[in-house]
């Protein structure tokens, strides 16, 4: 569980960050910027822009070109978008904004169903995927759904084809979308087409925008 901020268009700032605070240790605050590595920073230093005020307890106050918030470990996905206000109730927003982390892998925090998970972007996989004890975690009734029949590269194993009635990533939220569980361990929640299909999106090197579609 950890909280997302999105940081974009201050002083100048020409990207959006996602950072990540996946617990403290104390005056340590440990963060994962952009899907890299996590990174333990002490207060007082700063990592890829991103300054450590100070901790304590389970929160952390951090600094962005000269803006602090507060972020604490096992919130929801919040966002503060260009015009410097959190945005994070509603999810009325439409641009989604992910850097590449380490091997060339979106990783996102996001949310089902008001619940926080950790996805993986996958282009190639046609819903957002699971595991059994990833549904059963987030309080998914999978086994409603209907029963299919999964191939892998290890063999055709069970699943059920379920709706989701929401999937959000930072302020963007969308609905009623259809995700597969499968009875195997997988290391990431895929975040597959069922998804992605309702953006526009755009690659340019590391960075992928989506633009939701209307």
């Amino acid at each position: 569980m950890a909280l997302l901020l999105i940081l974009g268009g201050w002083g100048g700032m020409a990207h959006a960050q996602s950072v990540v605070l996946a617990g403290t240790l104390g005056n340590k605050a440990l963060l994962v910027v952009n899907g890299a590595a996590p990174k333990s920073v002490a207060a007082g230093e700063t990592h890829l822009n991103v300054k450590v005020i100070s901790t304590a307890g389970d929160q952390a106050v951090l600094e962005l070109n000269g803006r602090r918030h507060t972020l604490r470990v096992g919130d929801a996905p919040a966002s503060v978008g260009a015009g410097g206000g959190a945005a994070g109730g509603a999810g009325k927003g439409n641009r989604i904004v992910l850097t590449a982390g380490t091997g060339g892998h979106f990783m996102t925090p996001g949310q089902i169903n008001g619940k926080t998970v950790q996805f993986m972007v996958d282009t190639g996989a046609t819903s957002i995927s699971m595991t059994a004890a990833d549904a059963e975690r987030i309080g998914v009734e999978y086994k409603s759904g209907s029963p299919v029949q999964l191939s892998t590269a290890n063999g055709v194993i069970p699943g059920w084809r379920t709706t989701l009635s929401s999937v959000r990533v930072g302020d963007v939220e969308v609905f009623n979308v259809s995700a597969v569980v499968a009875a195997r361990d997988m290391p990431f929640m895929l975040l597959g087409n069922s998804f992605l299909t309702r953006f526009q999106m755009i690659r340019e090197n590391d960075q992928m925008t989506l633009v939701k579609r209307f």
